[in-house]
């Protein structure tokens, strides 16, 4: 089995000097997958076939969206924005982001993970959504809980934020995402173990539930429209020509 690394524990965010780029922050270098990823001292996780994940009772803000990742040769799930996904088996969970966020959350003991997708930090509170990060947090970890999952031995991966236009920029979405989803952690005492965040380039996440190993693809930065048509919604066909193709680089 090839050795893993750890993760070094996460910097506050970087400020941006008088309006220019925020500060690149990417997520340390792992090594390549080992071939028993979900075997080890626990034995196998428990695995669905593609059949039986796509007959699952649909619920409101659940990836749905199943289908077989040849790359990593596993069933995998696909999270569009404002969606969320938790399972303790084996799969893979995969996300695109631009100016979003997706907090990989997992704990070790339980090896239940799972992903979000959120849009902006807050929205207004008649509006429960998982477009909006406040609630998008909420969700995820309560969905983890009914797992078995606890708080105390929870640890979070965190990705996006983004600044893939130009126009975006005196909104600052990206950072507000990401200060939002820093602060919500630390409040929640989950430590964020590694990020890959800010910056200008869109990227490709696939999280491993029941291992926690999460890896990131940066994507072109050629045609930044489409991923904000993606994120705004949620359209299935332009998140699949926007990561189709290339190997996953890991980080």
């Amino acid at each position: 089995m090839i050795p893993q690394k750890s993760f070094p524990t996460s910097a506050p965010v970087a400020a941006v000097p008088n309006g220019g780029a925020p500060e690149r922050r990417r997520a340390p270098r792992i090594a390549p997958l080992a071939p028993d990823i979900y075997g080890g001292a626990h034995g196998p996780a428990p695995e669905s076939s593609l059949e039986e994940l796509k007959s699952r009772p649909k619920k409101p803000g659940l990836a749905s969206f199943f289908y077989f990742d040849h790359h990593f040769q596993y069933n995998a799930v696909k999270v569009l924005p404002g969606e969320y996904f938790v399972a303790n088996e084996n799969l893979v969970i995969t996300t695109v982001l631009g100016s979003c966020i997706a907090a990989c959350i997992w704990d070790s003991r339980m090896r239940v993970g799972g992903i979000n997708h959120f849009m902006l930090p807050d929205g207004d509170s008649t509006d429960v959504s998982g477009r909006y990060g406040s609630y998008a947090m909420e969700l995820l970890i309560n969905e983890m809980l009914k797992l078995g999952a606890r708080r105390e031995t929870m640890q979070a991966k965190i990705f996006g934020g983004a600044q893939v236009m130009h126009g975006f920029t005196t909104m600052n979405v990206g950072e507000r995402n990401t200060a939002f989803v820093v602060n919500y952690l630390q409040t929640e005492r989950i430590p964020v173990v590694s990020e890959d965040v800010l910056d200008i380039y869109p990227r490709k996440v696939c999280f491993f539930p029941v291992t926690g190993k999460a890896m990131v693809k940066r994507l072109a930065h050629a045609h930044p429209e489409a991923l904000i048509a993606q994120e705004r919604g949620g359209n299935v066909q332009t998140v699949v020509q926007v990561t189709s193709g290339g190997s996953i680089d890991l980080f």
